[in-house]
């Protein structure tokens, strides 16, 4: 594991300064957030989503910590981000008004699978005995950037159009 902690240092970093960012965006506009009823599950989905990155990257850099404990931290972190994930899309669907395109509660659910499927893998690898597992794991906390970006984005931008 020696040989991830630099990307991990950077990662762990990149998360907690994007959550933070994420958190301003959504105070900004919290009150038109509120108003839209698909809105608030899919920020607190895109919350999950960077701090599960955060949280991942913080474990792989216990001291010591073999490959296969870690495997199972993965594993346990990308099922809390498919779990929630699940409960996200089920409330999107609950709210879903007639003239929603199907596509506002369709892409959550396409985020939470690419958020939730490199971990899950790369969890089993490590756990398995597999090195490989670590690739899938810095890939799915990349995935989470871009996600939680995207949702960013929506929350403090698209939001106001």
């Amino acid at each position: 594991m020696d040989r991830w902690t630099d990307f991990f240092v950077a990662e762990v970093g990149a998360a907690a300064a994007l959550a933070g960012l994420l958190v301003v965006a959504m105070s900004i506009n919290l009150k038109e957030i509120m108003a839209m009823p698909t809105l608030p599950p899919r920020a607190g989905q895109t919350l999950i989503i960077i701090s599960s990155s955060l949280v991942l990257a913080s474990l792989a850099l216990f001291p010591d910590q073999a490959p296969m404990a870690f495997g199972v931290e993965a594993l346990a972190t990308g099922v809390v981000v498919a779990l929630t994930g699940a409960l996200q899309v089920r409330a999107l669907f609950a709210r879903r008004q007639a003239g929603d395109p199907l596509f506002w509660s369709l892409y959550p659910l396409l985020l939470v699978i690419l958020t939730a499927a490199p971990p899950l893998v790369g969890g089993i690898l490590l756990a398995a005995g597999s090195e490989t597992g670590f690739y899938w794991i810095a890939a799915g906390i990349i995935v989470s950037f871009i996600t939680t970006l995207q949702g960013g984005w929506v929350l403090l931008v698209e939001i106001l159009r």
